[in-house]
């Protein structure tokens, strides 16, 4: 089973529910930054998003597969300076 150091650079990654969520922009600490184009809509628009190590359940060939579907798991999403 892979791990969280597999994680690479234009993973795609998805929901529980196989719904897009994000691409992989690189690993930032315990977090997986995702690129800007998948940043959100609105005030969230334009700027990096986080991803918390915690919320990876699995990797899948170029996809990570987070424990929560695509519309939960982006309220999980963290800015910049969110804690961990």
């Amino acid at each position: 089973m892979a791990g969280f150091e597999d994680i690479k650079e234009h993973m795609e990654v998805i929901g529980a529910d196989g719904v897009h969520v994000g691409t992989v922009d690189h690993i930032d600490g315990d977090r997986i930054k995702l690129t800007k184009k998948d940043s959100g809509e609105g005030s969230h628009e334009g700027h990096h998003h986080y991803i918390s190590r915690g919320l990876v359940a699995d990797i899948e060939g170029d996809r990570v597969r987070l424990s929560a579907n695509g519309d939960v798991a982006v309220t999980f999403e963290e800015e910049k300076n969110d804690a961990v």
